[in-house]
């Protein structure tokens, strides 16, 4: 990881396919190369899969998506960004767990990505909304 106090920064637009998904967790483990806890990369790796998953399931086949990843010396953030301005509500502050049954195939996503991360959240953006997470990384 870079000992200078300047973030480095990637912008990686990804399509709107389920290619994205193995795209970004490239990206990722290649941005924290230099961490010397793989369980950093292999976290940042899954949440980053869940949230461009989520990107390209509920955002129109068209839009764009992208991965934009920040690190400093002791934190990582990775953003995706997409089309669609409508939060996802399970990271919203005030927002209940969201419980989903044993049986149930999707809704964990998020799950993971509060209880794995330092910090997540979304905002706006001029195109649609920014959806990212935090970690702390050992460098």
């Amino acid at each position: 990881m870079p000992d200078s106090t300047a973030p480095a920064s990637w912008h990686v637009p990804l399509p709107h396919t389920a290619a994205a998904v193995p795209m970004a967790r490239a990206a990722i483990r290649a941005a924290l190369a230099d961490t010397d806890d793989p369980a950093d990369r292999d976290t940042a790796e899954l949440l980053t899969a869940e949230l461009v998953a989520n990107a390209v399931r509920h955002t129109p086949g068209e839009s764009r998506i992208e991965l934009v990843v920040r690190l400093l010396p002791k934190q990582c953030r990775v953003e995706v960004h997409d089309a669609d301005p409508e939060p996802p509500a399970a990271l919203s502050p005030h927002a209940q767990e969201p419980d989903p049954g044993p049986w149930q195939e999707h809704g964990r996503g998020l799950l993971l990505i509060r209880a794995l991360s330092s910090e997540c959240g979304h905002r706006l953006t001029t195109w649609g909304k920014a959806v990212w997470f935090s970690l702390t990384v050992r460098s």
